[in-house]
């Protein structure tokens, strides 16, 4: 059976975060996308420390979509170089798994 994954991203706010997220759930690339706002960042950016607040966005989907899910991110995303990692899920609920895949079944471009 195909594997669960989450991919991981950041964004500057959470009005941007939301649009992508319901784009991705729209167009059945994810099942969910969970939305943490308050996070602050630290970073070596051209040279510099930089400080950013963001938010985190964890997008659940099959590994199958992964690479569909890389491209949509990136390409409605306000960052040059936006962090995109894809994290295989090791153990997931039987139940859960189920409905990722059926929320996912059909999943294409946005």
């Amino acid at each position: 059976m195909e594997r669960a994954v989450f991919v991981y991203t950041t964004y500057p706010s959470v009005v941007e975060a939301e649009a992508a997220g319901r784009a991705l759930v729209e167009a059945r690339l994810c099942a969910c996308v969970n939305i943490l706002p308050g996070m602050v960042s630290l970073y070596r950016w051209r040279g510099a420390i930089e400080r950013g607040d963001e938010v985190v966005m964890i997008i659940k989907t099959r590994s199958a979509l992964a690479e569909g899910v890389r491209a949509a991110v990136r390409r409605m995303h306000s960052y040059t170089t936006p962090a995109i990692l894809v994290l295989p899920i090791e153990n997931v609920d039987p139940d859960y798994h189920a409905w990722i895949l059926a929320e996912t079944q059909g999943g294409g471009a946005t």
